[in-house]
């Protein structure tokens, strides 16, 4: 179900760009290449299922 919380996320050179894709226009979040994939690791893991 969407509940209206997106967000769009875009790979540059080195850097993973996360933004809200009600407001294009809003902040962007940067984040190196390799802390990204060492979030959704961490994700695909399961370490944040318990987290509400």
């Amino acid at each position: 179900m969407n509940n209206g919380n997106c967000a769009e996320i875009a790979a540059s050179i080195g850097v993973i760009a996360v933004r809200d894709s009600k407001d294009p226009h809003g902040p962007v979040l940067r984040y190196p290449v390799a802390s990204w994939t060492s979030f959704l690791a961490t994700a695909r893991n399961g370490d944040f299922d318990a987290l509400h």
